[in-house]
Formats: structure tokens, C-alpha cells, sequence
């Protein structure tokens, strides 16, 4: 099985599984012993038997045998299988010296003076007699001394059928015992297992139901009795606190920083909109010093009705920045108008140069949320203009890239990013509080949108650019 795979077994399922293989190796380890155990003790009870027959026989054959009377060999073979009826010996040859046939129980299989070697050459002596093949017969062979010297030998075919079954049976026995038991321990270590890290599923049940929230546990669902794993929960609830804590200490540090840029904003638009109401005033003045002169009447109107006009830009574009309903509307060419028009201002006020490039067309931003682009947009821009300094150059450059995302990149001729403020736009992990405005949020917003940033810092220019995979709402 492949490490993949076997990491997706939930825990408690793999600590039976593990339990299981240990108790079949442990069986099989144990059946093993059994089963040599058995069969030495058949093997010695084998021979046992056959030594009393061969012996027995040797006594009585060595002088028939020693004098070739055949006849007398058959007369005692016959008594021997009478006596051994019904018993193991199944057939028995008796060989003279030159490995001839005297006599056999069989006679048809053994003729007299035929070979004895087919009966022999497959026979065993006394002390390497076995049963422990799956054959139901086995033979063995064993000389026939007389004063020490060997006149012959017997053959002796022995039924070991039922050592056999037996031999089987017991195996079957120990094969079902085994699964029994490792059924019933993989059944109970599975469920012994699954109570002891009932506090691990429960910690793990609260972090797969937080959504990216996490809620703590109630007291009185933590174990009273396992210290650790109680240890554990308690953790996980004091860093729920903590990242609780972060999070609304985010959310302050966020609206802070909003406000600092509403704050900048509406500065530079106050004397967006003072300067063009002295001049409407003026206007008005003229209008009435010189009422009876058309010609400046009519310059006077149109001079005014384009300052209206420029009054009421200026205001929608405010309106459309702070309005509640814009969560759901897809970005739009007029988002960057309205935008150039809100950061025009700000630019103007310190002498900045702006380069405005809006490459994309309608197809390219509808897949986009205008709300968090926008804010993104703005708040690059005043960090641009903060960075920047007097008589500088900011430039904005909105295209797509390749056919599945659009790309922002906002560029400057200021001093660049501290350490701190690009941790603040770049990483996740915690900073102080201070530092540029609105970089944790445009850190926030993009990835929102599953998007990425980028920062580039060459020949005196700082370059950020903010890509983002079209099809994403906010």
C-alpha cells in the first residue's frame, strides 16, 4: 500500500489494522510451533511403530532368511500381517543378501526373486522415517543381521493417512482460531482506539466546522481524565482567543487605516472642490456686475456650468467610493475614472506626475468585484503618493495577462518598502501595528480574490504588481 494512501485510513482504522497484522504474524508464528511440535511427535510415534515391526521381524527372519527357506519367511510374514490386521503395516517385502525378493505379503506386487530395488530405493531408514509430506503411505527400510552380518533387509509400506488428516485438521482449527481472534481484536482495538482519541476527533471536528473561524470547546466536553489530551483542548481554546484577539485587533488596525485614507482623500478633495467655488462665485460676481453685456454673460454661464460639472464628477465619485451597495457590481472601465479622479487631487497637491494606462476592456474586468479592486487600487496609489516625493512620477498600468488573469502594477520613483511595510503587504504572519496605510488590507483583499503580489525594486523605482484570475467574485 503507498504512504498516500495509507495516510488518508483515518488513525483509529489504521491502529486496529496495525493490531490485526501483529496478532496474524504472532499466529502464524504460534501455528508454526504447534504444527512442528505435531509433527515431531508423529514423527516419533511413526517410528516408534515401525521399530517394534522391523525389530520384530528381524529376530524372527534372520535365520530363514540366513538359510533361504522361503517358505518359513512366508509363514511368518503371514502371521505378522495377521496380528498387525487393521493396524498400519500395509505390505511388507523380505530381501536376501543380493537384493532378491524372498518373500512378500503381497506376493502379486513381490514376486519371488524378482528386484527388490523399485520397493527400497524410495524407503527410509529407521531414524529419517517421516510423516510430515501429504503422501498417505510412507516406507521404510531396515537390514536383517545375524551374528552381525547382514543376510538381507526388510521393506515395509506403513499407512500414515490418518497423521495425515489429522495433521490437516488441526491446521484448520489454527487457521479459524486465528481469524477469530484477529477479528475480535481488530473489532475491539478499533473501538478502544476510537474511545481514547475521542478528544482528537472532537478537536478535529472543531477546526473542520470553523470555517477558517475557529470556536472553542466547552469545558464539559473535555476529558477529566486524560490530563494530556485535556492539556491539548485547553491549548486549542487559548489559541482560539488569541487568534480571536488578532483578528479584531486586525479589523481595528484595517478601519484605522481606512480612515486615514478617507482622511487623506478628503483633504486633497477639499481643495479640489474650494478651488472651483471661488471661481464659480467670481463668476457670479460678473454676472451681476454686468448683466447688460450678453457676451460676458454668456462666457460667464458657461464657465459656470462647467464648474458645476466638474463639482458634480468630483462628488459621484466620492459617492461611488463609499457606497453600500457595491459589494456585488462587477468592476468597470468608469471604476478607474472615478479612481483617477479621487487620486488626482493628492497627486496634484505635491507636484506628482501620474501615468494612467487602462489596457483591459469591458470583458477583462467584468470577472472582477469592483469593491475590493477599487480599494486596492486606492490604497496602492496613496502609498505611491506618500512614498514618492515632491515633483515625483506614480504610474498606473491595468492590462491582462495571459487569458486567465488580469494584472495591476502600480509603480513609483520613491524611496521603496522598509522590512517591515513589505512584511506588511507580502506575508501573513503578524506585524506591528503602524506602517503603511492600508497594506495589511491590500494584503487581505487580494488574497480574498486568490490573487498575488508582486514587488519588484530596480533603478531607483519600487514596482508592485497585483494579479488577479479572472471569474473571481468578491
Amino acid at each position: 500500500m503507498r504512504q498516500g494512501t495509507l495516510s488518508r485510513i483515518p488513525i483509529t482504522l489504521r491502529v486496529a489494522l496495525a493490531m490485526g497484522a501483529l496478532m496474524i504474524a504472532l499466529g502464524l508464528v504460534a501455528s508454526q510451533q504447534v504444527l512442528r511440535s505435531l509433527g515431531r511427535l508423529h514423527d516419533d510415534r511413526l517410528r516408534e511403530i515401525a521399530r517394534l515391526h522391523v525389530e520384530g521381524l528381524s529376530v524372527a527372519l534372520g535365520p530363514l532368511v540366513l538359510h533361504k527357506d522361503v517358505w518359513e519367511v512366508y509363514d511368518t510374514l503371514d502371521r505378522a500381517r495377521a496380528a498387525s490386521d487393521g493396524q498400519r503395516m500395509l505390505f511388507t517385502v523380505v530381501a536376501d543378501d543380493r537384493n532378491s525378493v524372498l518373500a512378500a505379503t503381497d506376493p502379486l506386487r513381490a514376486p519371488v526373486d524378482s528386484d527388490a530395488t523399485p520397493f527400497s530405493e524410495n524407503a527410509s531408514d529407521l531414524s529419517g522415517l517421516t510423516a510430515s509430506g501429504n503422501a498417505q503411505q510412507v516406507r521404510v527400510r531396515a537390514p536383517l543381521l545375524v551374528a552381525g552380518r547382514m543376510v538381507g533387509q526388510i521393506v515395509s509400506e506403513i499407512d500414515v493417512g490418518d497423521l495425515v488428516a489429522e495433521r490437516k485438521r488441526i491446521t484448520l482449527y489454527l487457521l479459524l482460531a486465528n481469524a477469530g481472534a484477529t477479528s475480535l481484536l481488530v473489532c475491539a482495538g478499533y473501538f478502544l482506539v476510537a474511545r481514547m482519541l475521542k478528544p482528537v476527533a472532537l478537536l478535529a471536528q472543531h477546526m473542520d466546522d470553523a470555517g477558517g473561524a475557529p470556536s472553542r470547546i466547552p469545558e464539559s466536553e473535555i476529558p477529566k481524565s486524560d490530563t494530556e489530551l485535556a492539556r491539548l483542548l485547553r491549548t486549542f481554546n487559548a489559541m482560539t482567543g488569541a487568534i480571536d484577539a488578532r483578528a479584531e485587533a486586525e479589523r481595528r488596525l484595517a478601519e484605522r487605516e481606512r480612515f486615514v485614507s478617507l482622511g487623506r482623500l478628503s483633504s486633497s478633495l477639499a481643495h479640489e472642490i474650494n478651488n472651483p467655488l471661488g471661481g464659480l462665485l467670481n463668476t457670479v460676481d460678473t454676472i451681476r456686475a454686468y448683466p447688460s453685456r450678453p457676451e460676458v454673460v454668456q462666457k460667464s454661464v458657461d464657465l459656470l456650468e462647467r464648474g458645476l460639472v466638474h463639482l458634480k464628477d468630483v462628488s459621484q465619485a466620492i459617492l461611488e467610493e463609499n457606497r453600500l451597495d457595491r459589494a456585488g457590481l462587477p468592476l468597470r472601465l468608469t471604476d478607474f475614472d472615478d479612481l483617477k479622479l479621487l487620486f488626482e487631487p493628492e497627486a496634484a497637491r505635491k507636484g506628482q506626475s501620474l501615468d494612467w494606462q487602462v489596457q483591459a476592456d469591458t470583458d477583462d474586468l467584468s470577472s472582477l468585484p469592483a469593491a475590493p479592486v477599487r480599494q486596492i487600487v486606492l490604497n496602492l496609489l496613496l502609498n505611491a503618493s506618500a512614498a514618492a516625493p515632491e515633483g515625483g512620477s506614480i504610474s498606473l498600468r491595468v492590462r491582462p495577462d495571459n487569458n486567465d488573469s488580469v494584472k495591476l502594477t502600480i509603480t513609483d520613483d520613491g524611496t521603496g518598502f522598509s522590512a517591515q511595510d513589505r512584511d506588511r503587504l507580502m506575508s501573513s504572519a503578524p506585524v506591528a501595528p503602524g506602517g503603511g496605510v492600508g497594506l495589511r488590507l491590500v494584503h487581505d483583499l487580494v488574497a480574498g480574490l486568490d490573487g498575488r503580489i508582486q514587488h519588484v525594486r530596480d533603478a531607483g523605482r519600487t514596482s508592485l504588481a497585483v494579479i488577479l484570475p479572472k471569474g473571481r467574485t468578491a
